[in-house]
């Protein structure tokens, strides 16, 4: 029996590994540097939102190349024209080509060369920069030359390795100690599976409607929780009913990554039908209730208070996208359903508390659809 077992085992790993392959080798920063320069290594301007290094931390990543001092190993996946788009390393490799004065913006312009700070080791490094214009700012050629030679460890991931495995690993890689909110980790490996699909998720996250009825603060939308938002909706709105149990909807930000991956490679481009429905969801919300919808009833006061309800959008935006997305009928009257629903018994207090993200999800969203029911 132990022997079937390990035989199982060892089919398992080497079924795994055929999935993705790698090669790997130390290449010098100035190898790298003229690569990027060529656009033969993608960094792609999407993810320089991402790259959020303190001037203190560019600094110390700096001090520890000219002390020589090992880095972790920098990833790239090698696309089918040959060219590598790095997949872990972001700060490091756009700290290293901002010093240089090579990192291209968003608008695809240089930005200006990094000014370092003084260090622990290196407090003369105050001030410094790669080339200035005062020479007693620059760097010395030494130092320069110091830096393009030292050498950086690249792990490639193979053009015969599978989308979906680059997705996992990538997801797996920037998972350790990552500053990221859990969307935008998310964002970012959508950027690796599909800028188009980025893109699209982006606009239905700016349609107007969905703005102005779910008012979110400032700081949920900085950690782009208005992204995860929309993507809750697109992945949950016509779930089925045997996955919406709590021991499927156990790991929700497992399932919106894997299940965001999955259409986003499925549909590179976005679903035409899916923005449909999110569109006229939002429409007949903001139509009837507003951002309203999506806060407290008071019955006492009369009135809705308080902020946004991530229940209240899984009862009345869930359920009335089912319906919608579904083509059956459904109820307009959406602020009479929502005050009815704040009325119940069991939704007067402590209707949150203790209860986990799927014991909630597996009793509202079902219940939304039933409220919404024309």
């Amino acid at each position: 029996m132990a022997k079937a077992k390990t035989d199982t085992l060892e089919l398992a790993v080497a079924e795994a590994r055929r999935t993705i392959t790698t090669d790997g080798y130390p290449m010098s920063i100035g190898e790298l540097t003229n690569l990027y320069r060529e656009g033969e290594l993608i960094v792609r301007p999407e993810f320089q939102r991402f790259y959020r290094w303190s001037p203190v931390q560019k600094s110390r990543l700096i001090e520890s190349i000219l002390l020589g001092i090992p880095l972790p190993s920098i990833f790239v996946s090698q696309e089918t024209e040959g060219k590598w788009e790095l997949v872990d390393g972001l700060q490091r490799v756009s700290t290293i080509l901002e010093l240089q004065g090579e990192l291209l913006g968003q608008d695809e312009r240089p930005l200006p060369q990094l000014v370092l700070t003084g260090t622990k080791f290196l407090p003369s490094l105050e001030g410094r920069q790669w080339d200035h214009a005062q020479g007693d700012k620059s760097l010395s050629p030494a130092l320069r030359l110091d830096i393009k030679r030292s050498k950086l460890d690249i792990k490639i991931i193979k053009r015969e390795s599978s989308p979906q495995t680059k997705y996992d690993l990538f997801q797996r890689l920037n998972s350790y100690g990552s500053t990221l909110t859990a969307q935008e980790m998310r964002s970012a490996l959508l950027v690796a599976v599909s800028p188009d699909f980025f893109s699209w998720l982006e606009e239905l996250a700016s349609y107007p409607n969905f703005v102005t009825t779910t008012q979110l603060s400032e700081r949920l939308i900085d950690e782009r929780y208005d992204l995860e938002l929309a993507l809750r909706f697109l992945l949950l709105h016509r779930r089925p009913a045997d996955k919406l149990t709590q021991s499927t909807l156990r790991d929700l930000p497992q399932i919106l990554d894997d299940e965001s991956a999955e259409l986003a490679t499925k549909r590179p481009g976005g679903d035409p039908k899916l923005a449909t429905t999110f569109k006229k969801t939002f429409d007949v919300i903001a139509a009837n209730g507003g951002d309203l919808t999506f806060r407290r009833w008071d019955a006492k006061k009369k009135e809705a208070s308080g902020s946004f309800l991530n229940t209240a959008f899984e009862v009345f935006a869930l359920g009335l996208g089912f319906h919608i997305g579904g083509g059956t009928a459904y109820r307009s009257d959406l602020e009479v359903v929502v005050r009815d629903f704040w009325s119940r018994p069991d939704m007067r207090s402590g209707y949150a508390t203790g209860r986990s993200t799927e014991a909630r999800l597996t009793d509202f969203i079902p219940l939304g659809r039933k409220l919404l029911a024309g």
